[in-house]
């Protein structure tokens, strides 16, 4: 699945051909540069290995500036492999985000924004006192009953309980590519992207 990495700039709005108003994320993706060419040969499998945003040498170790400088580039912040270029590619070449079509659907994975420790009415929907599903009478937003008696004497794995909430990567499928802007780098797809603004972002096709 080919792709780029990108950089989740913010959102605005874009009115349609009917004058529908369409909630939009404009993200700066690419250019790309190629650090690596994975082959069948030597890795047992085809891929490109990406970078994006320039780093300081001062902040890169010795392994990253050797890498960078095998391919003739400075080094990368951001470094990821994808599969399914077409075409013939090798190292120091750019790729910008001229591949992508206005109409086509992508898929953008990203951090979530971290929320801290948040209780279950926030992190699961659980719905307090108000719904009173889960045994508590007068507390707003306990948990409840948890299940554990002198069997199973623990608590499960994966029980739906209190805890910290974000900063996980999440895919959002088929989004729609409104415009595609190659002078500025820019592609503006509907809907909204995972991640703070500044952050990178994964955009596959």
């Amino acid at each position: 699945m080919s792709g780029l990495i990108g950089k989740k700039i913010g959102m605005t709005s874009i009115f349609d051909e009917n004058g529908k108003n369409i909630p939009c994320t404009v993200i700066e993706a690419g250019p790309c540069i190629v650090t690596q060419v994975r082959t069948e040969e030597v890795d047992g499998y085809n891929a490109l290995q990406l970078g994006f945003d320039d780093a300081t040498e001062k902040s890169a170790t010795k392994a990253a500036q050797g890498h960078a400088k095998k391919a003739g580039t400075s080094v990368k912040r951001k470094v990821v492999e994808f599969k399914g270029f077409d075409g013939e590619y090798k190292l120091g070449d750019a790729i910008t985000v001229e591949q992508f079509i206005e109409g086509e659907f992508v898929d953008v994975a990203g951090t979530s924004k971290g929320k801290g420790f948040q209780g279950v009415v926030k992190r699961h929907n659980f719905g307090g006192v108000g719904q009173a599903t889960h045994g508590q009478h007068n507390r707003l937003r306990a948990p409840g009953s948890i299940g554990a008696a002198s069997y199973p004497a623990r608590v499960f794995k994966g029980m739906k309980m209190a805890g910290r909430m974000g900063g996980e990567t999440v895919k959002v499928q088929n989004l729609r590519v409104y415009k595609v802007v190659p002078e500025k780098n820019l592609l503006v797809v509907k809907g909204c992207v995972p991640g703070h603004k500044n952050s990178y972002v994964i955009i596959e096709k």
